[in-house]
């Protein structure tokens, strides 16, 4: 488990990334898409649990324009109310060219082969846009936001999608949960799976969050999905 850089796709640097490879034959790669707490100790771990499993997996530094490096607990209340204040600042369509770049740089370290992306919170939001918008294999999103929002660039969503939906998520509300059913449910492509009674960040590694059951379920559904899209 390590840090790299990656070269961007816009002229505007390299950036971070942290990297967990496989200990035996590598199956595909996964890029690991941040929640709004940075590469933090939780994203790392994500990273780690899915090298065991055979996986390349990198977590580039998506806030690395305005608060490169920075790693927040969303347990502690001021890096919490910072974290909010970073999402506000955050330019996605710059997030998803960082994520196109780490797409490049994956394929490269595994010689070409599929790579997969996963993302949580902000990070789900960007799983979507990166199904709609780059070259990814397969995507999958955990209590993704704003989705609501983005469902006309749904004909663009080539690959596997999997949405991962809180019943009660507090930054998710029901209208928007029933949006994303109604835009996205039809669809071959892309599989949509309700967690009634769980909220937001229900499958974090550690924490006040996490809810074991629901985390459990998930992230079987994920490593399912993964093994039938990915290899």
């Amino acid at each position: 488990m390590t840090d790299t850089m990656i070269d961007s796709i816009d002229d505007s640097g390299s950036f971070a990334a942290y990297v967990a490879e496989p200990e035996g034959k590598t199956r595909a790669a996964i890029v690991v898409i941040q929640e709004i707490f940075g590469v933090n100790a939780g994203i790392r771990r994500k990273c780690d649990r899915l090298a065991a499993e055979g996986y390349l997996a990198v977590a580039p530094d998506l806030f690395r324009r305005i608060a490169p490096g920075v790693q927040l607990d969303p347990d502690v209340e001021p890096e919490f109310k910072k974290a909010l204040d970073l999402m506000g600042k955050f330019d996605q369509d710059a997030g998803i060219r960082d994520i196109q770049a780490t797409i490049n740089a994956a394929r490269a370290m595994i010689d070409g082969g599929k790579v997969g992306v996963v993302g949580y919170c902000l990070g789900g939001r960007l799983a979507y846009m990166t199904a709609a918008r780059t070259d990814i294999d397969a995507s999958v999103g955990y209590y993704a936001v704003g989705i609501d929002g983005l469902l006309h660039e749904k004909e663009a969503i080539a690959h596997p999608l999997m949405l991962h939906i809180a019943g009660e998520d507090g930054f998710v509300d029901k209208a928007t949960q029933q949006a994303m059913h109604d835009g996205l449910g039809d669809r071959p492509n892309v599989v949509l799976h309700d967690y009634p009674g769980e909220d937001h960040g229900f499958a974090t590694e550690t924490g006040n969050r996490r809810s074991d059951a629901a985390a459990e379920l998930a992230d079987s559904r994920t490593m399912a999905f993964f093994a039938e899209h990915l290899g």
